[in-house]
């Protein structure tokens, strides 16, 4: 089967949608699928519209995607996105001619996602679409001088509409799919989160061990000191504040712990600013970006993940931490509420200071309560595994094209469809004669 993934974020922006779309895409080539990505241009990437995958610059080996990046402007609202160029689709639509995909595969909802509407209805195709991103819930972050109910109501807007455009639907959490219910959405839904591949959270101890060396040259602090990690946008919608107000109670009572948090967001200085205030400075350090690389070892050196975001849709650090086989404390709600599911591999706790904070605590404390929910986490984390759901995800392609191509309105629009492609070759060939 011939995919084209469409996605208005990839590599190297680091989100939920980014690792969902590479994820997938890479076990379903394993499958025996190809994946073709549009995506923007990003200036730290290195090609623009050639089908190629350069994945952050490393060489494409047999289970990248092919990739086709998209010509592309700095996204107003948020500067760590791009936003394709509009008049970029006529080029679009020639690159995906050449792929002939059989299904389209749509992440996002902006540029690049109507790029791939307006192909599916042009080439009569399919479309699936993953509502990755409940927008009514962070819109109000990136428009804070409009009023919210305002912004909810033009985004539920657009949300119905391509909702209602869509064949099929993939939700990675069932909160998702009960805002789907409330919308009065009637196409085909599924319930299918991102998986992760474990391969990639499987690391040699020497590789490790160097790691660790490398960070503590960069980080002194962080020499013989027990680390609490949070990964992910450093943005106030991750509920940082909430993490930062109960750090000085936990440090003041083991002065060996330090706050890793890795990320880049609109926030950062204001967090760098608000750990000098609370005094904790020296025991927060904010490294930025990560690549993937990075990130999967810097799981493996860290001894607790502390995860305090409300807004999470899919809780993918989350699983990650998991794999790497440290205990997780995090707000039980949405993604995460869905992939702890309880206190699976570590604790999951109301909105509450004090609950978050004892949790921190006991595994401080208590080395067989540690080592028993580390050994926990990993072997829950066995059922995210990425082959397992890709598997899940080829079948609803095969379902999706099965219902579109017996529907009496796709084979009319298939007839005509044929009829103006033999009328185009037979005027190329008229033209080529004279």
């Amino acid at each position: 089967m011939k995919i084209v993934m469409f996605t208005d974020a990839y590599w190297p922006r680091v989100n939920g949608v980014t690792v969902s779309v590479e994820s997938f895409s890479r076990a379903l080539i394993r499958l025996g699928n190809e994946v073709l990505i549009i995506c923007p241009f990003y200036p730290e990437s290195s090609v623009v519209g050639r089908m190629t995958a350069d994945r952050s610059g490393l060489l494409r080996d047999k289970d990248d995607p092919q990739i086709i990046r998209v010509p592309s402007m700095p996204f107003i609202i948020s500067k760590e996105d791009r936003i394709a160029k509009f008049h970029t689709w006529f080029w679009v639509a020639k690159q995906i001619e050449r792929f002939k995909p059989d299904i389209i595969h749509i992440n996002t909802e902006f540029v690049i996602a109507e790029f791939g509407f307006q192909y599916a209805w042009l080439y009569t195709l399919p479309t699936v679409y993953t509502f990755h991103t409940l927008w009514e819930d962070y819109v109000a972050n990136y428009i804070p001088l409009v009023p919210t109910f305002l912004l909810r109501f033009i985004v539920r807007g657009i949300s119905k509409s391509i909702l209602k455009r869509s064949q099929t639907i993939i939700v990675p959490t069932q909160q998702i799919q009960e805002v789907i219910k409330k919308y009065r959405i009637k196409n085909t839904s599924y319930l299918l989160p991102t998986g992760i591949d474990p391969q990639f959270f499987t690391r040699n101890p020497e590789e490790i061990a160097s790691f660790k060396e490398l960070l503590i040259q960069k980080y002194p602090q962080l020499a013989n000191k027990r680390i609490l990690l949070f990964a992910g946008r450093i943005a106030k919608e991750k509920n940082l504040d909430f993490l930062l107000a109960i750090a000085p109670v936990i440090i003041a009572k083991h002065p060996e712990v330090v706050f890793l948090l890795v990320g880049n967001g609109p926030d950062l200085y204001y967090y760098q600013e608000e750990c000098a205030r609370l005094g904790i400075e020296s025991h927060c350090i904010f490294t930025g970006y990560l690549n993937r690389e990075d990130l999967a070892l810097t799981y493996r050196v860290s001894d607790i993940f502390v995860f305090p975001s409300l807004t999470e849709t899919q809780g993918l650090v989350t699983i990650e931490a998991m794999f790497s086989g440290i205990p997780v404390v995090a707000i039980g709600a949405m993604g995460t509420l869905m992939v702890m599911n309880g206190d699976r591999g570590g604790f999951m706790v109301k909105n509450d200071q004090k609950e978050f904070t004892q949790r921190v605590l006991d595994l401080l404390e208590d080395r067989a309560l540690y080592e028993r929910k580390a050994a926990e986490a990993k072997r829950y984390a066995q059922e995210w595994s990425i082959d397992t759901l890709a598997v899940k995800l080829q079948t609803i392609y095969q379902d999706t094209l099965t219902i579109f191509r017996q529907d009496p309105r796709t084979r009319r629009f298939m007839k005509v469809s044929a009829y103006l492609k033999r009328l185009k070759k037979q005027r190329e060939t008229a033209d080529n004669s004279d």
